[in-house]
């Protein structure tokens, strides 16, 4: 339930500091916020999925400390992506 080479790829490419980029602050950002979208999907079909609610919980933190870490070193990149993958902001 992954996601697909296909999606990567054009994460890659959308959110990529340069071309060849797949580990920036972004980049994981945005894939986790792919994700996270996806399992909560997941989520509202199956409710007593306990392990993949542990999973989501575990990936939304992940995403909370990026997007805290991207804040302190570059503003104006945290406020474009927060902006647009229409994330809530303090």
């Amino acid at each position: 339930m992954g996601l697909t080479n296909e999606e990567k790829e054009k994460i890659f490419s959308e959110y990529g500091v340069h071309p060849t980029d797949t580990g920036s602050s972004e980049v994981q950002i945005a894939m986790l916020t792919t994700r996270i979208l996806q399992l909560t999907e997941h989520l509202k079909i199956h409710k007593h999925d306990e392990s993949s609610r542990r999973g989501l919980l575990k990936m939304v933190g992940r995403r909370r400390r990026f997007l805290a870490y991207l804040r302190t070193k570059n503003l104006a990149s945290y406020q474009a992506i927060t902006k647009k993958l229409k994330l809530r902001t303090k």
